[in-house]
């Protein structure tokens, strides 16, 4: 076999599922969410943005490996094979590495301002309200008066922004690993970023999950985990000792909101963190999702967890945001979300249930 047919059928065997284990057979790896990992110990990942022709594509030639050889084999992102996703570009405003991503910025001709991790679509100016919304009021309008909560990731500020419109709210910690996160979000992204100028907040740049182990325990009344997808170094982030380090740094009747990926392409990731989220909540556990063009499929689901004590009835909001003083004009206007979404959310598809057995119950 030449060494040209020996790299495509490596690189058709990483898009299929298979790739080889490094001693001789091959490892069969589920075509979506975290089992679609790259794991061919001789060729490297990589992941970056590409503009071709005017064109922003998410997916199709957003992932590279690298042959022996030096050469570049490009493939479908694992998170969503066989699919790519297009923005017209009118420019690119930045594009840098950090010391985690890629960080790309760009106008497109649509949505407005974008920005892009490592080759994947964070949010547009256009459609970022039906995430960061949902993400952020979900829980907390879940729970009477919140006092206390974290955000994990979330450096471009937008759930700092919503978590600001509950006046009950006294101390917000934020945790973002990479610091041109932020510092891109500030320039590029001020209606977003606002959520950095408000008082209660308190950032630490750094690891999340070493921020957690030196957290009180039952220091929180929400945990809200604004996370990339579950590839790379995010994949401790949808692991069992995290979400158990989640579970102890909230207080009883606590609750996490967690991203939890696409009904339509990750059922698999929502089987196995609805798994070990149930064993490690003593509460309760939920699925919900929203629509999000620019997403994958796009929607997006949410994990809606709580701890052991004060029962939390997730599908319908006991603290509405509708009645808090002053919310719906908090710096912005809402855009997205009410209490009527919030029920909505957690109507389930009948092919979902069917997919994922632990929504059956």
């Amino acid at each position: 076999m030449g060494e040209d047919a020996g790299r495509d059928l490596e690189c058709q065997k990483i898009m299929d599922g298979k790739v080889n284990s490094g001693s001789g057979s091959e490892k069969v790896v589920p075509s979506c969410c975290l089992k679609a990992r790259v794991s061919a110990p001789e060729l490297e990942a990589k992941c970056h943005s590409t503009v071709v022709s005017g064109w922003f594509s998410e997916s199709q030639s957003s992932s590279a490996l690298t042959d022996k050889a030096g050469k570049m084999v490009y493939f479908n992102n694992p998170m969503w094979p066989g699919e790519a996703h297009s923005l017209k570009v009118k420019s690119i405003l930045f594009k840098e590495k950090s010391d985690y991503q890629e960080v790309l910025v760009f106008e497109s001709s649509t949505y407005g301002k974008v920005l892009v991790l490592d080759g994947i679509v964070q949010l547009t100016e256009k459609d970022e309200c039906a995430y960061q919304e949902m993400i952020a009021h979900l829980p907390l309008c879940s729970i009477p008066s919140p006092k206390t909560v974290l955000v994990v990731g979330g450096g471009d500020g937008g759930v700092l922004r919503e978590i600001s419109r509950h006046s009950s709210v006294e101390h917000i910690d934020i945790c973002e690993i990479d610091k041109m996160v932020i510092d891109v979000s500030k320039k590029f992204f001020p209606e977003l970023a606002v959520g950095f100028e408000d008082p209660r907040v308190h950032l630490h740049v750094g690891d999340a999950i070493e921020f957690l182990r030196h957290v009180p325990k039952a220091k929180y009344d929400a945990i809200i985990v604004d996370s990339s997808d579950p590839v790379g170094p995010a994949q401790e982030l949808v692991e069992k000792p995290f979400f158990e380090t989640i579970a102890q740094a909230l207080r009883p009747g606590g609750v996490l909101c967690n991203m939890a990926e696409s009904m339509w392409l990750h059922t698999h990731l929502i089987e196995d963190m609805l798994s070990v989220c149930r064993e490690t909540f003593k509460g309760c556990v939920h699925y919900a999702w929203t629509s999000v063009p620019t997403y994958p499929s796009g929607v997006i689901g949410f994990l809606l967890c709580s701890t052991e004590g004060q029962p939390v009835d997730f599908l319908n909001p006991i603290n509405p945001i509708e009645k808090l003083d002053g919310a719906y004009h908090h710096k912005r206007e809402l855009r997205f979300y009410n209490s009527e979404m919030h029920r909505a959310a957690f109507a389930l598809p009948p092919f979902l249930k069917r997919e994922v057995r632990l929504l059956r119950d």
